[in-house]
């Protein structure tokens, strides 16, 4: 009797030393992960760094220097509104204080942003209530993912845009009001980052309303919640850009452009008619390009956006049956195991296709998963749907499915028969079936 008396008042300690050791355990192995994916990032941003020329397509440096010396969200000294604010106000400071070495500073931005999509990754996973085991799989996908690696090398959104996608799936999982509040303020701020993202805030509301555990009138706050936090956010932008562009822009005067780049007489001729695996690029690309600036000269950046979207929709309308092709052919580009032929060497299309096939064949498994489509796990598939419909009709290649890299990682780490248990607002809720053996 007191040996059993004894075992029974050394238990609770016993298991909080566990716990404790297991704990610390788990921190361990997403501390290696985090500087796996470190790693993994530097080993393309060294060889970038010593040429001193990152890719900057998109002028999101000259924005930065803009800002960092004051003269507002400007190129070339004129006010715009064509790419979105959120990277280049990031990037300002760094301007600002390292000058001709910013490059460095984006460097660093870039393994830190990284770092903390693993980890928000994590605690996504966490609060789904997956298997530690689980739990680091998701983690370990999202930091060695070949489109966020590769990504990372390039002054570009997709590196920010993961990171503000792992924030969402981890704000709406936060406890009772703070899940609208963070979560519409987190698709708020991706939206600014990458305007693509904007109808992930859309579909994630009607997830949110329809949510069966919870009464109409509750998923009805919560939806409209996030959807007027999500407005919120970008509404200061869109006052701004009635005074410096005449018009009340809440993302950009980028889309118009997008559309006409993937929707054009041109491309449809060349790409979509043209032989099997063709890509627009050369002369004939160019003289598009061409005419496409020849045509807008003159206007303003809102006028010249409508033109563009106008013409584009033309387009659709006259030759519908090429435009569903072409959709076909993008979400194939978005959805690819691997990069382009015509662009990128043998071996690195084989690895990247070593990698996405299983984890294709796993998100599958994970969207068979009745639980993943109720709220707020749903956030998850609601970044897949969004993200394929708007590039299903948008300019599109694989780089484009950078935030959607965070989602694709949680639903493929649900794949098989673990039990998940959300823990939301501090309620533990059990679902469905049995838990793998050695699930950890």
């Amino acid at each position: 009797m007191p040996t059993a008396s004894a075992t029974t008042h050394e238990t609770p300690a016993f298991n909080a030393a566990a716990n404790r050791e297991r704990s610390r355990g788990v921190r361990s192995a997403l501390l290696v992960i985090v500087v796996i994916s470190g790693i993994v990032r530097g080993m393309f941003l060294i060889p970038v760094l010593q040429t001193g020329k990152l890719d900057d397509p998109d002028n999101y440096l000259p924005l930065a220097r803009s800002l960092a010396e004051g003269q507002g969200f400007a190129l070339g000294g004129h006010p715009t509104a064509y790419r979105p604010p959120l990277y280049p106000m990031i990037l300002a400071p760094f301007s600002a204080m390292l000058g001709e070495r910013v490059l460095w500073g984006v460097a660093a931005l870039h393994l830190v942003l990284g770092g903390m999509t693993v980890l928000l990754t994590a605690l996504t996973a966490r609060r789904w209530g997956i298997s530690t085991g689980r739990m680091l799989v998701a983690a370990t996908i999202v930091a060695l993912d070949p489109v966020l690696v590769a990504q990372s090398k390039s002054v570009m959104t997709e590196t920010l845009a993961a990171v503000l996608s792992a924030a969402s799936l981890a704000a709406v999982t936060a406890p009772r009001a703070w899940s609208v509040v963070l979560g519409g303020g987190m698709f708020g701020l991706a939206a600014l980052c990458r305007p693509s993202t904007l109808p992930i805030a859309f579909v994630a509301s009607a997830f949110a309303i329809s949510d069966r555990s919870s009464s109409f009138r509750q998923g009805v706050v919560r939806g409209a919640g996030l959807l007027l936090v999500t407005c919120l956010i970008l509404t200061p932008w869109a006052i701004r850009n009635i005074r410096a562009v005449g018009a009340p822009i809440f993302t950009t005067t980028h889309g118009g452009y997008t559309l006409a780049l993937a929707n054009n007489p041109v491309y449809y001729d060349e790409v979509v008619n043209g032989p099997p695996g063709s890509i627009w690029t050369g002369h004939n690309q160019w003289v598009w390009w061409d005419s496409v600036n020849r045509e807008t000269r003159g206007m303003s950046e809102p006028a010249a956006d409508r033109f563009l979207r106008d013409g584009a929709l033309r387009v659709v309308r006259d030759r519908p049956k090429d435009f569903m092709r072409a959709s076909m052919a993008r979400l194939g580009r978005f959805w690819g195991i691997s990069p382009s032929g015509a662009v990128y060497p043998v071996w690195l299309r084989i690895a990247t296709a070593c990698w996405t096939l299983p984890l294709w064949l796993a998100l599958i498994r994970g969207l068979c998963r009745r639980e993943i489509w109720n709220w707020p796990l749903a956030a998850a598939p609601s970044t897949l749907i969004a993200l394929s419909l708007v590039h299903s009709v948008y300019w599109t290649d694989m780089r484009m499915r950078a935030a959607a890299v965070p989602a694709i990682a949680l639903i493929s780490a649900c794949a098989g028969s673990a039990t998940i248990r959300q823990k939301v607002s501090g309620i533990e809720t059990n679902t469905v079936v049995k838990t793998l053996p050695g699930d950890v």
